[in-house]
């Protein structure tokens, strides 16, 4: 890794930070299996040197950030806690659009309370596509943005940034002021490059969600590729600290925020900083398996 922090709306931050969207229960929904593991794994990152913290009030929903509070706060002077709005969910874990502007500024406040605060570093903009959530609940882009900033101006956030999003509209995100994009990345699913390269070209943090893919049905999981197992034993890694290494030698503006909601799963995720890549192993990775 060639720097291990990258500034965040003003804040020096380890590029190995921590999502919160794994200590929920199965679905992101509920309480977590082991409620003291859950709290375990917090203040173990806190430990490690972790002061970035993913989170939201939607993961559970309420739950991320109940665990939050009651594990870290009083919170240090260097963590940096990032929330996202623009989605709520209901009872059977479907997600809802919450996309109006009113909508924005009362999540945020819901945010703020939850975690005990008033005011945050970063909370991110999650932009649900019109297709998805039709005509009727979709608000244009810059309104949503003018909230934002709105946000800002009144002291409850330092900076906002964005996620789910094209690459037009990072540009036009980053061009209002947003300070990071959030975005679905990693090895085996580079469609968002031109985005990641923007955020380079314009000093923004690019934070790469699923970052060893998802345990949602229909995406590859990193840690079961042939190249990276292969890799990782030469080395003598894991398979998710080669994937979360190789994300890291992407550009020096990539954050990390890998979720776990196992103690020695995190202290694996943090080590990943630790893992250099040669020019020739990380195109060995991005290569065609033996088999292709």
């Amino acid at each position: 890794m060639t720097n291990e922090t990258f500034s965040l709306a003003g804040h020096d931050v380890k590029r190995v930070g921590f999502g919160a969207m794994q200590l929920p229960g199965p679905g992101v929904m509920g309480p977590p299996r082991d409620h003291n593991e859950a709290i375990a794994v917090l203040r173990r990152a806190i430990e490690l040197g972790v002061n970035h913290i993913d989170t939201a009030a939607f993961y559970g929903p309420d739950v991320s950030n109940a665990l939050i509070r009651e594990a870290l706060h009083p919170y240090g002077d260097d963590l940096v806690l990032v929330s996202k709005v623009g989605a709520r969910r209901d009872d059977a874990g479907g997600w809802l659009p919450a996309q109006r502007p009113e909508q924005l500024k009362q999540d945020v406040q819901t945010n703020l309370d939850q975690l005990g605060v008033d005011r945050l570093p970063v909370v991110n903009l999650r932009v649900m596509p019109k297709e998805e959530i039709g005509e009727e609940n979709h608000h244009p882009l810059e309104e949503q943005l003018a909230a934002m900033q709105e946000l800002v101006s009144d002291g409850l956030l330092e900076a906002f940034g964005v996620s789910n999003v094209a690459q037009a509209q990072a540009r036009t995100a980053i061009d209002a002021g947003a300070v990071c994009v959030q975005n679905a990345y990693n090895l085996l699913q580079r469609d968002d490059e031109a985005t990641l390269r923007l955020c380079a070209e314009r000093g923004v943090a690019y934070v790469p969600f699923f970052p060893l893919g998802s345990a949602f049905p229909g995406m590859p999981k990193v840690t079961e590729d042939q190249r990276v197992r292969s890799l990782a034993e030469q080395l003598g890694a894991t398979p998710s600290q080669i994937g979360l290494a190789w994300l890291l030698r992407q550009s020096d503006t990539v954050l990390l925020i890998p979720g776990t909601s196992s103690v020695a799963h995190l202290e694996e995720n943090v080590a990943a900083g630790r893992v250099v890549l040669s020019d020739s192993e990380s195109a060995e990775l991005e290569g065609p398996l033996a088999s292709e």
